[in-house]
């Protein structure tokens, strides 16, 4: 499942003009790395909710800037999990 996240991330970041082709799992989404500003971790965060039906608040884009792409990705795969042993609870 994190490989699925991961390539859907980096692909969502070509899409969005930014230059993957050093991106690995250290590769910090904000101004120490790929340098993604506000608005495209906004529109990131945006791509991967309409995917795989997480969210994240609008609080966290300071934090998802901070993270490289490896925790992003376990993030969302945590995310998924959580959804879905909530989704078998009710």
């Amino acid at each position: 499942m994190k490989d699925e996240i991961r390539q859907f991330v980096i692909d969502a970041m070509r899409d969005m003009n930014y230059d993957v082709s050093t991106v690995d799992d250290d590769t910090t989404l904000g101004p120490a790395g790929l340098d993604l500003e506000s608005l495209a971790l906004a529109e990131l965060a945006i791509r991967v909710e309409d995917t795989y039906g997480v969210k994240f608040a609008e609080e966290e884009s300071e934090e998802l800037a901070g993270m490289t792409v490896g925790e992003f990705t376990t993030a969302v795969a945590e995310r998924i999990e959580l959804a879905r042993v909530a989704e078998q609870a009710d």
